[in-house]
């Protein structure tokens, strides 16, 4: 009796010790898209490794990514309409669906119930369950007695809101899903010729549209939406470049550090700062090429910017303080993206053509670690769940 009792307690023993050794946490987890092959690499940061692929997701020639608020599930939206919903504990897919004909992004809601998809075809917004992928609501982006618009710049708002551009129609949309039965929609009309991305700032107050069709931007305060939508920067823009455009800005990838903005100027060499006190330029830098993305490190201290093709090889940090580049790295061909550790110690940099991702440490700016990668592009990791905009 005493032996069978003690073989118990070790069985039990045992099993406890195996459950406490597959438990992890999902902070220092992200993924990486692998565009070429229809799949993600997931990878844990801290470790600085990957940790398993989950393949079978489409089209990802412009896919972006989201986090549940658990940071357990990322979901995937794909260019030939799939969203995708990845569980990274078990590194497999919990659940896709083929939403629309071309998707272009999302975001996830305040309260993490509800994800939306925005959409070139059909035009409009698609907005699910976040648990099940089960449809909530469809949101045509209807205009001018029947025509559709893609939609573009979509993002999450306080207050259970998002919103989102009308690339055709010039409009800027703020869906209130307070009630998934019945989303109220409020229409800002003439904000812009061809608002092409926008973005929200970390406080969740401005949302912010780039215009391709004319000079300027278009900005709406979400906390007095009753004033409408303001245009500024109006020497900013498409309507003033010489240069061909080869990739557009990303403005999701706009650096707010310290007081000021700093955003890529379209068809420039050039990143251009503004005081959002009242929408002035401030100061212009020059750089070695177009700019794709200007990213802030976590405390604001430094931008990073990669640039367009064919001078795209290359990445220039900003110091804040000094407001000039201190420093230029050269990773190779086609740095596609970039995404700072949570408090922005390590940068991970996408270096496409050289299925490479490079690891790179802010202060001292070595590199730390490589990660091999077939085709890399964007770069997400969980703390995007607790942030507004990502």
């Amino acid at each position: 009796m005493i032996f069978t009792r003690r073989i118990v307690l070790l069985l039990s023993l045992l099993m406890s010790i195996n459950v406490q050794a597959e438990l992890k946490g999902t902070g220092d987890l992200g993924i990486i898209i692998e565009r070429a092959v229809g799949q993600v690499k997931l990878i844990n940061t801290s470790k600085r490794i990957d940790i398993g692929s989950v393949e079978g997701l489409g089209d990802l020639s412009h896919a972006s990514a989201t986090f549940s608020r658990d940071a357990r599930y990322a979901f995937v939206f794909g260019r030939d309409g799939g969203l995708t919903k990845i569980d990274l504990l078990t590194s497999t897919i919990s659940k896709r669906i083929i939403q629309a004909g071309n998707s272009i992004g999302g975001a996830i809601s305040q309260d993490g119930k509800l994800v939306a998809v925005s959409n070139y075809e059909p035009g409009g917004v698609r907005i699910f369950d976040s648990e099940t992928l089960a449809p909530v609501a469809d949101i045509p982006a209807e205009y001018g007695g029947g025509k559709y618009s893609k939609v573009v710049g979509l993002v999450d708002a306080p207050g259970q809101r998002f919103v989102f551009s009308l690339y055709d129609a010039g409009e800027i949309w703020v869906v209130d899903m307070n009630n998934p039965d019945k989303p109220v929609i409020k229409k800002f009309k003439g904000i812009g010729i061809q608002p092409y991305d926008a973005l929200i700032t970390p406080d969740g107050r401005y949302y912010i549209a780039g215009l391709f069709g004319e000079n300027g931007l278009a900005v709406l305060d979400l906390w007095h939406t009753d004033k409408g939508v303001k245009k500024v920067l109006t020497n900013y823009g498409r309507g003033t470049e010489k240069l061909p455009v080869y990739k557009m800005p990303h403005l999701e990838g706009w650096a707010m550090a310290g007081n000021y903005l700093f955003i890529p100027a379209i068809g420039e060499h050039a990143v251009i700062i503004i005081d959002p006190n009242n929408w002035q330029e401030v100061a212009r830098i020059k750089t070695y090429g177009q700019p794709v993305f200007a990213i802030a490190r976590p405390d604001g201290r430094q931008v990073w910017v990669n640039f367009a093709f064919p001078k795209n090889d290359h990445l220039q940090i900003i110091d804040v303080v000094k407001m000039d580049i201190v420093k230029e790295l050269i990773p190779g061909k086609a740095v596609l993206h970039m995404e700072f550790t949570p408090r922005g110690e390590e940068v991970w940099v996408s270096v496409r053509d050289e299925d490479r991702v490079d690891i790179y440490d802010t202060e001292t700016f070595d590199t730390v670690a490589e990660i091999s990668v077939d085709k890399p592009s964007g770069i997400f990791f969980t703390h995007r769940a607790h942030k507004i905009g990502l």
